[in-house]
């Protein structure tokens, strides 16, 4: 099954669980994992499944990163505040190079993640 993973910081989240809903249908396909808060607000806005992680601060992302790793993960959308994300907030950089060394693909746009999701689907 495909698994898929959300993440989305603080001033994004609103934008993550809009495109959640909007492909709610494609995600109920897959087996998804996110991060604490970002996976318990999709959860709690849609009919989705999220096996939630630790939260960004505690290590959620490096977990995900683990499972990456691991050949475990096909696809991470990361919606991040390049501007205003604050120090708590998960670091992509860790991330981003374990997603390059394994040849995942990461999106960190609203329309990275359209692209992504839709590439998944067509799979």
């Amino acid at each position: 099954m495909t698994r898929v993973a959300l993440i989305a910081h603080d001033e994004r989240k609103p934008d993550i669980i809009d495109m959640a809903q909007a492909y709610e249908e494609t995600l109920a396909d897959y087996d998804l994992l996110g991060t604490g808060t970002t996976g318990q607000r999709i959860t709690e806005e849609t009919d989705l499944t999220v096996e939630r992680k630790a939260s960004g601060p505690l290590g959620g992302d490096v977990q995900i990163a683990s499972e990456v790793a691991d050949d475990a993960v096909d696809g991470i959308v990361f919606l991040r505040d390049p501007l205003t994300a604050q120090p708590h907030e998960p670091d992509i950089s860790a991330l981003l190079r374990v997603c390059d060394v394994h040849d995942v693909p990461l999106a960190t746009t609203e329309t990275g993640a359209r692209y992504l999701l839709d590439g998944l689907d067509a799979e």
